[in-house]
């Protein structure tokens, strides 16, 4: 333990002065520019959101055009590139752990703000949104029907379902979690809390380019292209929401799916996720996310008493060994280029997309947890417990699949996630009550997905680490509506949505890679402020030695020496 060394008592990682006085305070109440709007990342952002939205409006085939090649020059140009730097960032965000410098105390605060179980929570639910649940059930059976070019075809069908199994896990799994919020976070939360610079984007380039990237034009292009990512990869989810809860209670009950029920849904939605940004972290996004956590574990449970238990079991264990044994050469798998554009590159380029503005939420709500906390967390126990929910949904798929083939194949043809999942629950006990409760998840997950990003923004935007309920109102429902027009158009606006994230991962991961340097620097930077280097006793014993036989050395050859000159002098005499 650090004790309090190195720690600001008095400041406690404010941003501001504590003593600016009541005239600041008035100052700040009375601004005019409640929504950022003199931020000119605002502008650039929201401006190329409604030119988005404009184009699929009035020129979709234009427009998917547009993102259809935009698309294949990313993943072509850039994929290698993505998959080195995830991996890289994994392996060094572990070493930063595993070190001395997984002591550091991150935050400036001595005591972490939000007690474990809510921390974990609030991380779980903001990543796995409704990807959680959806492509839990949709990816295995997918890899089973299809079979990664890495395994190639397999006559065992047990071995085929386990590697599919292990494929899904390393898209959802550690070099996922890693990008988001390891080294990222670690140079935000000593940017911001030690340093006072402000949570966005472009200080994560701060290290490299000094004060000229916190002011102007460029800080502001970063962090629009920042906030165009996120807001992609959130607009996506919520239009998908509408359309694949439609399409289940469609299956269900019978309510007709049209636009009508989407659009009840989304507004749903957006009801739910903006009050809950607007509450604050301390209420609406720690309820929704220990809800959902609670949700999910109780599902967990109930599948693995009344599922195919065994399976899962054995899924679990020989799916993580073998994703293990495989983990570099599916990390670095070139040999088809267009099976890794539809599936890991477009993975990486997703989570990419979402890195930077992850990475503030995530110091947000980790002050006062170590390094070694956060690595573990996220790089380790997050992905383990990802892959576990995986194989419980999707191991489930797959057990029912080999013992009934075309069980869970048949509804997944086309592409159908939620046909999938509907497959999975309706093949357990009191399906109807299950499949209920799977979309009363994946709307939560959603939600709590779209109050974290719709949080995070406003943050950026602002410049504050408190935005007003204004500005976090605007984001969020901008986003919501910004959805009900995509898919009033059709499936096609939200899908060209959700590959456009990709292309907007090409300069957002120039924006992660310094912090793969730089991220070590300063967690060995915080240790040594923190009085982390202390030798420890062999280091002590080991010097002492040396000391001593130095002295000795000497003293032996002062006396040599000595001898000598007496010598010499009784020859002289």
């Amino acid at each position: 333990m650090a004790d309090l060394k190195g720690f600001n008592q008095n400041e406690q990682g404010r941003s501001t002065p504590v003593n600016q006085g009541a005239n600041d305070t008035k100052a700040a109440a009375i601004s005019t520019d409640t929504l950022g709007l003199k931020n000119p990342a605002f502008w650039y952002s929201g401006g190329f959101i409604v030119a988005f939205v404009l184009m699929a409006i009035f020129a979709e085939a234009r427009l998917a055009k547009i993102v259809e090649v935009g698309f294949s020059w990313s993943v072509k140009i850039f994929g290698p590139f993505w998959q080195i730097l995830l991996l890289a960032t994994f392996v060094i965000a572990l070493a930063v752990g595993a070190g001395r410098t997984g002591r550091v105390i991150l935050g400036n605060l001595p005591v972490p703000e939000i007690d474990s179980f809510k921390w974990m929570a609030i991380l779980f639910c903001t990543l796995l949104a409704g990807g959680g649940v959806f492509w839990a059930a949709a990816e295995p059976i997918a890899h089973f029907v299809s079979a990664p070019p890495l395994y190639g075809e397999s006559a065992d069908l047990q071995q085929r379902a386990f590697n599919a199994l292990s494929q899904s896990f390393m898209h959802w799994g550690f070099l996922a979690w890693a990008i988001v919020g390891s080294l990222t976070a670690i140079v935000i939360m000593h940017l911001h809390y030690d340093k006072g610079l402000p949570l966005k984007p472009r200080t994560l380039l701060y290290p490299v380019f000094g004060e000229r990237v916190l002011t102007g034009q460029t800080g502001a292009v970063i962090d629009a292209c920042c906030i165009v990512a996120v807001a992609a990869g959130t607009i996506g989810p919520i239009g998908f929401l509408g359309l694949q809860t439609s399409y289940a209670l469609n299956t269900l009950f019978g309510i007709p799916d049209t636009f009508t029920t989407q659009l009840i849904i989304i507004v749903f939605a957006i009801a739910l996720y903006t009050l809950s940004a607007i509450s604050g972290l301390t209420r609406g996004m720690q309820l929704l996310s220990r809800f959902n956590v609670m949700l999910a574990f109780a599902l967990m449970v109930f599948i693995l008493l009344f599922g195919p238990t065994n399976f899962i079991v054995n899924g679990y264990i020989q799916g993580v060994g073998t994703m293990i044994d495989n983990f570099v050469p599916m990390a670095t798998f070139r040999g088809d280029e267009g099976w890794l554009s539809w599936w890991t590159v477009f993975f990486w380029g997703w989570f990419l997309g979402y890195g930077p503005m992850m990475a503030i939420f995530i110091a947000r709500i980790s002050r006062g947890r170590t390094i070694r906390q956060l690595i573990t967390t996220v790089c380790i126990i997050a992905p383990l417990v990802t892959c576990f929910w995986f194989t419980v949904v999707g191991g489930s798929g797959l057990a029912f699949e080999i013992a009934n083939p075309g069980s869970v194949s048949s509804a997944f043809e086309g592409f159908n996630l939620p046909g999938a999942l509907l497959a999975v629950t309706q093949q357990l006990p009191f399906p109807l009550i299950t499949s209920i409760l799977f979309l009363i998840l994946t709307t939560v997950f959603i939600v709590t997905t779209g109050d974290s990003m719709t949080y995070t923004i406003s943050v950026v935007i602002s410049g504050e680490r408190e935005p007003n309920a204004m500005i976090r109102t605007f984001w969020g429902i901008m986003m919501g509506v910004t959805a009900i027009v995509l898919i009033s158009l059709g499936s096609g606006g939200v899908t060209a949505l959700q590959s456009f994230i990709v292309i907007t991962a090409v300069p957002v991961s120039f924006v992660l890679l310094p912090s793969l340097w730089n991220g070590p620097q300063i967690a060995q930077k915080m240790a040594r402020e923190q009085d982390l280097y202390r030798p420890n006793k062999v280091e002590v014993r080991h010097k002492i030695s040396e000391e001593e036989l130095a002295k000795a050395s000497t003293e032996k050859k002062g006396s040599t020496e000595k001898m000598s000159k007496d010598s010499m002098a009784q020859k002289m005499d």
